[in-house]
């Protein structure tokens, strides 16, 4: 039986069909949500601002995870592009001897490839030099000097592997566990569990240099969640966030006039069907407020002792070529992320994202790889030390990574004479991480002679999530949403807790 339209009800029918959705409305949302809204007191902070009602809360509120966390904020660092782990992390002496020569059909039949022949592709040996770093013995590409130095506080992982060996699905598999469009990321599900203790910045924020991911920003969107936990992307010059000032001629009153009208509609159509998203649009309206004076002040580096900006490398010149991951000053622009990602997590910032691409060297190798790799070292590593002492690095997790790796063969597409770019490799990868409640100065993870596929201790990206989640205090199969009839998670259906890296 169709329903009437709602022109046509009766005043006494339209009421109880209003109560019956607000009613649903709120009792689906506080059951599948850990914001709180719909019932909790005002924060005291919008409460002074004058601009919500006692209905509503702030969604980024930080609430108690399910045990006692070792880490309070993350830094992921993503490698869009997929670097080569052969040239980087994991040093292959038998696939320089074997160079030239095909691997068995056996092998090849069972691999997929984005543009590789079979047929014709040959073993393709490394031109970079490895050498041990610290107490640890940590083996790293001539490449990466600087990271070297911080060995000790490194967990280096050389058994990753993802279901993927297509940037923008393996780029939705590390962000968001699953390669669906539409899911939340990590740092949506990271603030969503836990919220921020920043209160004039977003509990998650993006930073990117070079030419951007070919995942755009599905790689910090929030997915089905409320639309406060989506990721923020800063700029690293001009206006920090796109439209935050106010236009020109408009004074503080007016601007204060209107963020009244605008709470009281909001206010007013919360109170009707307590919708979450309406509750996250005014949060959005008074953060937005705020961060017209924080913003500003988060990117002003003046604050900053000059041994600290020639320590990160801000003002190093930038180098000829580059290719792939060039855009602008991206050497400035990369270091002055990662400056950036410590004064926001100072700032209580929950999740930052530092997306940087890329790293696709299906040609041209070793010229291009010596440029992202020379624009990532210094930074990353002045990152890992600046946070150590300043006693922040037990409490906060650096994450360097990408959604796979490259093959050991050679690229032959398009019956090029010479091969001097690797292809897509799901079977194998390397990451780096330190702090946040990880176990430093050690190798996880083995691959055969070749850098094929691995022989011990494999991860998958959920394993790798739910490790991560496990160091904020976060059961990882208890941090759900429900949406469409079931309940989702960040590590799906999978996910395991890996011992052997926790401090």
């Amino acid at each position: 039986m169709n329903s009437l339209p709602v022109n046509k009800m009766q005043p006494s029918e339209i009421h109880r069909a209003t109560q019956q959705v607000a009613s649903q409305t709120r009792r689906d949302f506080l059951a599948t949500s850990a914001s709180g809204l719909g019932g909790v007191a005002l924060s005291s902070l919008l409460m002074e601002d004058g601009l919500l009602g006692a209905e509503f809360a702030n969604p980024m509120t930080p609430r108690k995870p399910h045990f006692e966390p070792k880490a309070k904020a993350c830094i992921f660092i993503f490698m869009a592009g997929a670097p080569s782990h052969l040239d980087l992390f994991d040093p292959k002496p038998v696939l320089n001897q074997r160079a030239g020569q095909k691997l068995p059909k056996e092998i090849l039949d069972k691999a997929r490839f984005a543009f590789i022949q079979p047929a014709t592709a040959t073993l393709k040996g490394s031109n970079r030099t490895f050498k041990a770093h610290g107490q640890c013995g940590m083996e790293m590409s001539d490449y990466l000097p600087h990271l070297g130095t911080v060995a000790d506080d490194l967990l280096l992982v050389r058994s990753m592997h993802s279901d993927e060996f297509n940037h923008h699905p393996g780029q939705l598999l590390m962000q968001c566990g699953v390669s669906r469009f539409g899911m939340p990321t990590m740092g949506s599900w990271l603030t969503y569990g836990l919220g921020s203790k920043s209160q004039n910045l977003p509990g998650y924020v993006v930073l990117s240099a070079g030419r951007g991911s070919s995942g755009g920003a599905t790689l910090w969107q929030s997915g089905f969640l409320p639309s406060t936990y989506e990721g923020v992307l800063f700029r690293t010059t001009g206006e920090p966030v796109l439209n935050l000032d106010n236009p020109r001629g408009l004074p503080p009153e007016l601007q204060k006039l209107g963020l009244g009208v605008l709470r009281q509609i909001n206010q007013g159509r919360y109170e009707k069907i307590r919708d979450p998203e309406i509750a996250s649009r005014i949060a959005s309206y008074e953060l937005a407020s705020r961060m017209q004076t924080a913003a500003p002040e988060l990117i002003d580096l003046s604050q900053e002792t000059e041994p600290t900006k020639e320590a990160y490398g801000l003002n190093r010149p930038e180098p000829k070529g580059g290719g792939r991951g060039k855009k602008g000053n991206t050497y400035q622009d990369f270091a002055r992320n990662c400056l950036l990602a410590r004064r926001l997590v100072e700032r209580g910032v929950r999740f930052v994202n530092i997306v940087y691409a890329s790293w696709d060297h299906h040609s041209n190798l070793d010229p291009e790889l010596q440029y992202n790799a020379g624009a990532v070292d210094q930074p990353i590593a002045a990152l890992i030390r600046d946070l150590k002492q300043r006693g922040m690095l037990d409490n906060t997790m650096v994450v360097w990574g990408a959604e796979f790796g490259r093959t050991p063969l050679g690229e032959n597409r398009g019956g090029r004479a010479a091969n001097t770019g690797r292809d897509h490799h799901p079977f194998c990868f390397s990451m780096a991480l330190a702090g946040g409640g990880l176990k430093g100065g050690q190798i996880y993870g083995k691959t055969d002679e070749i850098g094929w596929s691995i022989e011990e201790n494999p991860v998958h990206p959920n394993d790798l999530h739910a490790t991560m989640l496990n160091r904020f205090g976060i059961d990882h199969e208890k941090l759900t949403y429900r949406f469409q009839g079931r309940d989702f998670r960040l590590t799906d259906v999978a996910g395991r807790v890996i011992p052997e890296w926790l401090a």
